[in-house]
């Protein structure tokens, strides 16, 4: 039962890590408004499910929305200050805070959370055990296991993942074979601000949401990052499972030692392999 519950962490660790790695891989955009795309994203779900009545619908509006905000942020704030670091760190931070104020003016800060319809709020019973397990928690791994098998699919098997890959790897190159920098970068920020909103739809149905999530998340998705290593897709898997893993068996087992069994490894990683498991020196 911990391991399934660890992995449903690392399914919602993985939505929102993944797209962090992204913007960060290729844009060397440190987003620390990435936990407020996460929270927003939520509420937004949280609305339309309660205007309209469709969960589906509500994840949907919510992970476009959030695209379009990274879009429209990074076409008028970002892009005018990258490459300065100590700016985009504060913008980005101060970016949190209007979020965050927002937010509390919309929804109020009583912790809110989404309920699922239907079959989707019983559960099942796991085949071949006598385990039941809440529905919500099946269809976050199975939407995480899609998103990562779409992401795959896009990075490594298409011209556009190869831009992004090369990217990474090499961002003067890219510019330099003709190919608009500034188009993928702003494709790549939107498409992370969808990564998170997604997130905060599918995990507010098992986490409440509330003032301080945003900041819990963010948390939780640069252990991630760091762990699995840096613009790297295959690290944003291996470090979710790590970090879902280890923090799910902490709080259920070892309470008092539960922030020790997350950070723990990042402190070893930094130490041995400061880019990350799966992390590359690049450029």
């Amino acid at each position: 039962m911990q391991t399934l519950n660890g992995l449903t962490l690392a399914g919602i660790m993985f939505l929102v890590s993944s797209g962090f790695t992204l913007v960060f891989g290729v844009m060397r955009v440190a987003n620390l408004a990435h936990g407020a795309f996460y929270l927003l994203g939520g509420y937004i779900a949280f609305s339309t499910v309660q205007v309209i009545g469709n969960f589906f619908l509500g994840v949907l509006v919510a992970a476009v929305t959030t695209a379009v905000l990274g879009l429209v942020l990074e076409r008028t704030l970002i892009n005018r200050i990258r490459g300065n670091v100590m700016a985009e760190v504060l913008l980005t931070l101060g970016l949190v805070f209007v979020i965050d104020d927002v937010a509390l003016a919309i929804w109020g800060g009583d912790p809110l959370s989404l309920k699922l319809p239907g079959l989707l709020a019983e559960s099942s019973t796991l085949p071949g055990s006598h385990l039941v397990y809440p529905n919500a928690r099946l269809l976050i791994l199975g939407v995480a296991v899609l998103v990562g098998l779409g992401l795959y699919y896009l990075l490594r098997r298409t011209r556009v993942g190869a831009i992004v890959r090369a990217g990474v790897d090499d961002r003067e190159m890219v510019g330099a074979m003709g190919i608009n920098v500034r188009l993928v970068f702003t494709a790549v920020f939107a498409l992370g601000a969808l990564l998170a909103g997604m997130g905060g739809a599918l995990g507010a149905t098992v986490l409440t949401l509330g003032p301080g999530s945003d900041a819990t998340i963010l948390t939780f998705a640069l252990v991630t990052v760091i762990v699995g290593g840096l613009g790297s897709f295959e690290g944003a898997v291996l470090g979710s499972l790590i970090v879902g893993l280890l923090s799910n068996y902490g709080e259920a087992y070892f309470p008092s030692l539960a922030h020790f069994a997350l950070f723990a490894p990042l402190v070893v990683v930094l130490l041995i392999r400061p880019q990350g498991v799966l992390g590359r020196t690049t450029a």
